[in-house]
Protein backbone atom coordinates (compact mmCIF):
# COMPACT_ATOMS: atom_id res chain seq x y z
CA UNK A 1 0.00 0.00 0.00
CA UNK A 2 2.91 2.44 0.49
CA UNK A 3 4.29 2.04 -2.44
CA UNK A 4 1.00 2.76 -4.13
CA UNK A 5 1.15 5.96 -2.46
CA UNK A 6 4.44 6.93 -3.02
CA UNK A 7 4.19 6.01 -6.44
CA UNK A 8 0.79 8.26 -7.30
CA UNK A 9 2.70 10.90 -4.71
CA UNK A 10 4.40 11.36 -8.30
CA UNK A 11 1.57 12.60 -10.13
CA UNK A 12 -0.39 16.16 -9.13
CA UNK A 13 -2.93 15.35 -12.22
CA UNK A 14 -3.84 11.74 -10.46
CA UNK A 15 -6.24 11.56 -7.27
CA UNK A 16 -5.52 8.00 -6.21
CA UNK A 17 -7.29 6.23 -3.85
CA UNK A 18 -7.94 2.57 -2.19
CA UNK A 19 -11.45 1.92 -0.44
CA UNK A 20 -12.03 -0.95 1.97
CA UNK A 21 -15.49 -3.44 1.90
CA UNK A 22 -17.65 -0.52 3.36
CA UNK A 23 -16.03 1.79 0.73
CA UNK A 24 -14.27 4.21 2.91
CA UNK A 25 -11.17 5.46 1.77
CA UNK A 26 -7.94 3.46 3.65
CA UNK A 27 -5.37 5.13 1.11
CA UNK A 28 -4.99 8.40 -0.51
CA UNK A 29 -2.51 10.75 -2.24
CA UNK A 30 -2.26 14.51 -2.19
CA UNK A 31 -3.72 15.34 -5.11
CA UNK A 32 -6.97 13.83 -4.20
CA UNK A 33 -6.82 15.48 -0.50
CA UNK A 34 -6.42 18.61 -2.96
CA UNK A 35 -9.03 18.06 -4.88
CA UNK A 36 -11.54 18.14 -1.57
CA UNK A 37 -9.38 20.67 0.15
CA UNK A 38 -8.57 18.95 2.62
CA UNK A 39 -4.77 19.50 4.25
CA UNK A 40 -4.07 15.97 5.65
CA UNK A 41 -5.10 12.43 5.47
CA UNK A 42 -6.83 11.85 9.05
CA UNK A 43 -9.62 14.32 7.66
CA UNK A 44 -10.86 11.88 4.61
CA UNK A 45 -8.98 7.83 6.20
CA UNK A 46 -12.38 5.69 7.41
CA UNK A 47 -15.05 8.31 5.50
CA UNK A 48 -16.78 7.65 2.10
CA UNK A 49 -17.05 9.97 -0.24
CA UNK A 50 -20.68 10.99 0.92
CA UNK A 51 -18.91 11.96 4.01
CA UNK A 52 -16.68 14.19 2.45
CA UNK A 53 -18.56 15.85 -0.38
CA UNK A 54 -21.55 17.65 -0.79
CA UNK A 55 -25.22 16.36 -2.02
CA UNK A 56 -24.63 14.57 -5.19
CA UNK A 57 -21.16 15.29 -6.03
CA UNK A 58 -20.66 12.54 -3.06
CA UNK A 59 -23.37 10.22 -3.69
CA UNK A 60 -22.81 9.43 -6.98
CA UNK A 61 -18.93 8.22 -6.16
CA UNK A 62 -20.66 6.42 -3.12
CA UNK A 63 -23.24 4.37 -5.36
CA UNK A 64 -19.99 3.46 -7.94
CA UNK A 65 -18.47 1.60 -4.88
CA UNK A 66 -21.32 -0.03 -3.77
CA UNK A 67 -21.82 -1.47 -7.35
CA UNK A 68 -18.29 -2.37 -7.65
CA UNK A 69 -18.41 -4.03 -4.43
CA UNK A 70 -21.72 -5.75 -4.92
CA UNK A 71 -20.95 -7.38 -8.43
CA UNK A 72 -16.83 -7.63 -8.74
CA UNK A 73 -17.48 -5.23 -12.21
CA UNK A 74 -14.74 -2.35 -12.32
CA UNK A 75 -15.54 0.81 -13.53
CA UNK A 76 -12.86 1.97 -16.40
CA UNK A 77 -12.19 5.56 -17.29
CA UNK A 78 -15.86 6.91 -16.65
CA UNK A 79 -15.85 10.73 -17.65
CA UNK A 80 -17.23 12.84 -15.41
CA UNK A 81 -17.03 16.01 -13.83
CA UNK A 82 -15.95 16.32 -10.52
CA UNK A 83 -15.48 19.41 -7.87
CA UNK A 84 -12.15 20.91 -6.91
CA UNK A 85 -12.73 22.80 -4.11
CA UNK A 86 -13.20 25.89 -3.15
CA UNK A 87 -15.83 26.11 -6.76
CA UNK A 88 -13.64 24.73 -9.52
CA UNK A 89 -14.91 21.91 -11.99
CA UNK A 90 -12.54 19.99 -13.08
CA UNK A 91 -13.24 16.66 -15.71
CA UNK A 92 -11.65 13.36 -15.07
CA UNK A 93 -11.54 10.02 -16.10
CA UNK A 94 -12.21 7.34 -13.34
CA UNK A 95 -11.35 4.05 -13.01
CA UNK A 96 -12.51 1.97 -10.15
CA UNK A 97 -11.22 -2.00 -9.96
CA UNK A 98 -12.33 -4.41 -7.27
CA UNK A 99 -9.86 -6.02 -4.80
CA UNK A 100 -10.32 -9.46 -4.38
CA UNK A 101 -9.30 -11.50 -1.28
CA UNK A 102 -8.06 -15.26 -0.98
CA UNK A 103 -11.59 -16.61 -1.61
CA UNK A 104 -12.16 -14.45 -4.73
CA UNK A 105 -14.61 -12.00 -2.65
CA UNK A 106 -14.54 -8.54 -3.05
CA UNK A 107 -12.90 -6.88 0.10
CA UNK A 108 -11.58 -3.61 -1.22
CA UNK A 109 -11.69 -1.15 -4.58
CA UNK A 110 -8.22 0.62 -6.12
CA UNK A 111 -8.70 3.38 -8.47
CA UNK A 112 -7.96 6.90 -9.70
CA UNK A 113 -9.20 10.02 -10.99
CA UNK A 114 -7.52 11.26 -13.47
CA UNK A 115 -7.34 14.84 -14.54
CA UNK A 116 -8.21 15.97 -18.20
CA UNK A 117 -7.94 19.06 -18.50
CA UNK A 118 -5.99 19.66 -21.82
CA UNK A 119 -4.79 23.26 -22.71
CA UNK A 120 -3.13 23.02 -26.04
CA UNK A 121 -2.66 25.62 -28.64
CA UNK A 122 -4.24 25.27 -32.26
CA UNK A 123 -0.67 24.91 -33.40
CA UNK A 124 -0.48 21.49 -31.35
CA UNK A 125 -3.27 20.41 -33.13
CA UNK A 126 -2.89 18.73 -36.74
CA UNK A 127 -4.92 20.97 -39.13
CA UNK A 128 -7.70 19.43 -40.61
CA UNK A 129 -8.75 18.37 -37.35
CA UNK A 130 -7.83 21.84 -35.12
CA UNK A 131 -10.40 23.11 -37.64
CA UNK A 132 -12.92 20.69 -37.32
CA UNK A 133 -12.75 21.07 -33.72
CA UNK A 134 -13.09 24.80 -33.51
CA UNK A 135 -16.01 24.31 -36.47
CA UNK A 136 -17.44 22.24 -33.78
CA UNK A 137 -16.67 24.16 -30.38
CA UNK A 138 -18.18 27.53 -32.11
CA UNK A 139 -21.57 26.08 -33.29
CA UNK A 140 -21.15 22.96 -31.11
CA UNK A 141 -24.33 21.69 -33.85
CA UNK A 142 -26.47 18.70 -32.70
CA UNK A 143 -24.88 17.73 -36.32
CA UNK A 144 -21.60 16.96 -34.82
CA UNK A 145 -21.02 13.31 -34.04
CA UNK A 146 -17.52 11.51 -34.20
CA UNK A 147 -18.33 10.33 -37.52
CA UNK A 148 -18.61 13.96 -38.89
CA UNK A 149 -15.45 14.57 -36.52
CA UNK A 150 -13.66 11.98 -39.02
CA UNK A 151 -15.17 13.51 -42.27
CA UNK A 152 -14.48 17.41 -40.80
CA UNK A 153 -10.70 16.42 -40.09
CA UNK A 154 -9.99 14.24 -43.04
CA UNK A 155 -9.41 11.25 -40.98
CA UNK A 156 -10.88 7.08 -40.71
CA UNK A 157 -12.44 6.50 -37.50
CA UNK A 158 -9.82 4.56 -36.36
CA UNK A 159 -7.08 7.59 -36.75
CA UNK A 160 -9.00 9.85 -35.60
CA UNK A 161 -10.01 8.07 -32.22
CA UNK A 162 -6.13 7.25 -31.64
CA UNK A 163 -5.73 11.35 -32.06
CA UNK A 164 -8.31 12.13 -29.47
CA UNK A 165 -6.90 9.66 -27.13
CA UNK A 166 -3.40 11.02 -27.83
CA UNK A 167 -4.23 14.40 -27.57
CA UNK A 168 -6.61 14.41 -25.05
CA UNK A 169 -6.75 10.70 -23.14
CA UNK A 170 -10.65 10.73 -24.77
CA UNK A 171 -12.67 8.73 -26.86
CA UNK A 172 -13.61 10.90 -29.77
CA UNK A 173 -17.49 10.64 -28.06
CA UNK A 174 -15.68 11.67 -24.49
CA UNK A 175 -14.43 14.75 -26.61
CA UNK A 176 -17.97 15.77 -27.89
CA UNK A 177 -19.71 14.89 -24.54
CA UNK A 178 -17.16 17.12 -22.49
CA UNK A 179 -16.85 19.98 -25.01
CA UNK A 180 -21.63 20.47 -24.83
CA UNK A 181 -21.31 19.55 -21.21
CA UNK A 182 -18.75 22.05 -20.38
CA UNK A 183 -20.41 24.88 -22.65
CA UNK A 184 -23.57 24.36 -21.14
CA UNK A 185 -21.97 24.74 -17.37
CA UNK A 186 -20.43 28.03 -18.61
CA UNK A 187 -23.97 29.25 -19.77
CA UNK A 188 -25.39 27.84 -16.71
CA UNK A 189 -23.03 29.84 -14.49
CA UNK A 190 -22.43 33.26 -16.54
CA UNK A 191 -26.05 33.58 -18.13
CA UNK A 192 -29.72 33.75 -16.86
CA UNK A 193 -30.68 31.90 -20.02
CA UNK A 194 -33.47 29.22 -19.62
CA UNK A 195 -31.62 25.27 -19.51
CA UNK A 196 -34.36 24.67 -22.33
CA UNK A 197 -32.53 27.50 -24.26
CA UNK A 198 -28.61 26.18 -23.23
CA UNK A 199 -29.78 22.81 -23.97
CA UNK A 200 -30.80 23.64 -27.84
CA UNK A 201 -27.58 26.25 -27.92
CA UNK A 202 -25.03 23.14 -26.70
CA UNK A 203 -26.37 20.85 -29.42
CA UNK A 204 -29.39 18.67 -27.61
CA UNK A 205 -32.74 18.15 -29.13
CA UNK A 206 -34.18 18.66 -26.32
CA UNK A 207 -34.67 19.57 -22.18
CA UNK A 208 -34.63 16.11 -20.95
CA UNK A 209 -32.01 14.79 -23.07
CA UNK A 210 -29.81 17.54 -21.66
CA UNK A 211 -30.43 16.86 -18.31
CA UNK A 212 -30.22 13.22 -18.44
CA UNK A 213 -26.63 13.80 -19.93
CA UNK A 214 -25.61 16.74 -18.00
CA UNK A 215 -26.40 14.33 -14.65
CA UNK A 216 -24.57 11.68 -15.89
CA UNK A 217 -21.83 13.54 -16.64
CA UNK A 218 -21.71 15.91 -13.43
CA UNK A 219 -23.74 13.86 -11.17
CA UNK A 220 -26.11 17.00 -10.99
CA UNK A 221 -28.75 18.52 -13.17
CA UNK A 222 -28.31 21.13 -14.66
CA UNK A 223 -30.64 23.16 -12.27
CA UNK A 224 -28.86 21.97 -9.03
CA UNK A 225 -25.56 22.82 -10.74
CA UNK A 226 -26.42 26.84 -11.02
CA UNK A 227 -28.29 26.81 -7.39
CA UNK A 228 -25.00 25.02 -6.07
CA UNK A 229 -22.38 27.71 -8.51
CA UNK A 230 -24.42 30.91 -8.17
CA UNK A 231 -26.89 30.94 -4.81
Amino acid sequence: MAILELLFAQVAEIAFFVKDAAGSYVAVNQSLLTRHGLKNRSQIIGKRPLDVCPGEFGRIPTEQDTAVLRTGRPLIDHLEMQWQLPNEPVWCLTTKLPIRGPDDAVIGIVGFSRDVRAQLERTDLPADFADAVGEFEKELSSEVTPSWLARRSCLSPQRLSRLTKRIFNLTPTQFITRARIAAASRMLLDTDQAISEIAYAVGFYDHSAFTRAFRLATGVSPTEFREACCP
